[in-house]
C-alpha cells in the first residue's frame, strides 16, 4: 500500500527540494515571484496552467504523480536520479554515462 496523495503544493516543494533548488531561484526560472511559489507550495494556491506547465518541466515532475495521485508511484530514488540528470550540462552526462558504463561491466554475476 502506498502513502496517500500529496497535495500539488506538497508534491512540487519535495521536487524542488530533491533537486536542492530554492525558491527563489525556482521562481526565477518559472518567471514567477517567490511569493507566489511560496503559496503554491505551502497554501494551496492553484496555479495557472503555464505556470503549472514550467514548474513540471523545470523540476522533472512525472504528470503522473499530479494527474492521477492514486497511481503507486515508481521507484522514488530513480525519480530522484532523473531529476537530478535532468540539470546536467553535457560534460557531466558523459561522466554519469561512463560512471553506469563500467559499473555495469564489473558488477558481479547474477
Amino acid at each position: 500500500m502506498h502513502n496517500p496523495p500529496e497535495t500539488l503544493g506538497d508534491i512540487i516543494k519535495s521536487a524542488r527540494q530533491q533537486t536542492d533548488i530554492t525558491i527563489e531561484e525556482l521562481a526565477e526560472k518559472v518567471g514567477i515571484t517567490e511569493r507566489y511559489l511560496y503559496r503554491i507550495e505551502n497554501e494551496g494556491k492553484k496555479p495557472s496552467y503555464d505556470v503549472l506547465f514550467k514548474l513540471i518541466r523545470e523540476l522533472s515532475i512525472s504528470p503522473d504523480l499530479i494527474f492521477y495521485p492514486e497511481k503507486p508511484s515508481k521507484d522514488s530514488e530513480i525519480e530522484n536520479l532523473l531529476r537530478m540528470l535532468y540539470n546536467c550540462d553535457e560534460r557531466s552526462m558523459e561522466v554519469v554515462k561512463a560512471t553506469v558504463k563500467v559499473l555495469i561491466e564489473t558488477a558481479p554475476k547474477k
